[in-house]
C-alpha cells in the first residue's frame, strides 16, 4: 500500500476541492495504475479465444503501431 500525504485546497465553505501530494508520491500512484493496467490487459487477453499468430507477424504489428 502506498503511504499518502495529501494537502487539500479547500473553498470558502471548507469543501475539498483538489488535492496536493508530493510529486514522489504521484510518481508511485502512477506506476501502480500502470501495473494495473497491464494486469487488466493480461486478464481480459486470458479470456479471449486462443488465437495465435506467427511471431513475425505479430513484431510487424507492433512496429507498425498496430499494437501497443
Amino acid at each position: 500500500m502506498i503511504e499518502l500525504h495529501p494537502d487539500y485546497i479547500v473553498d470558502e465553505d471548507l469543501n475539498r476541492r483538489a488535492v496536493i501530494l508530493p510529486y514522489s508520491e504521484w510518481e508511485n500512484i502512477i506506476e501502480e495504475m500502470e501495473e494495473l493496467d497491464d494486469i487488466r490487459a493480461y486478464d481480459e487477453a486470458k479470456t479471449k479465444a486462443n488465437e495465435t499468430i506467427p511471431f513475425e507477424q505479430a513484431v510487424k504489428e507492433i512496429e507498425s503501431g498496430m499494437v501497443k
